[in-house]
């Protein structure tokens, strides 16, 4: 059984995403939250509407809010609409 939103999940999520699949946590940035010359980011936290984030611009932190496409009913959703962003984000970048 999954796991409600709340603010453990979303710091246990945080935390694993930018530990293990910080070039995703990038790419959401870059291609979800327009900021396209993004050198890094990191995920603050994940509610049912969307993320924060921070992104590195240049020398700059800047704040990111990513807007899902839909709510987010529990924690295997946001495991599941995170994969689904990242394979989305990668899709264009494909054959290049």
């Amino acid at each position: 059984m999954a796991d409600v939103l709340t603010t453990e999940v979303s710091d246990r999520i945080c935390k694993h995403m930018n530990e293990d699949h910080s070039e995703a946590v990038k790419l959401y940035a870059q291609v979800f939250g327009g900021v396209t010359d993004a050198t890094a980011a990191e995920l603050l936290r994940i509610d049912p509407t969307g993320m924060d984030l921070t992104a590195q611009v240049a020398e700059e932190t800047v704040p990111v809010r990513v807007t899902f496409d839909h709510t987010l009913q529990d924690s295997e959703d946001a495991h599941q609409t995170l994969i689904a962003m990242v394979k989305q984000a990668r899709s264009p970048r494909q054959g290049v």
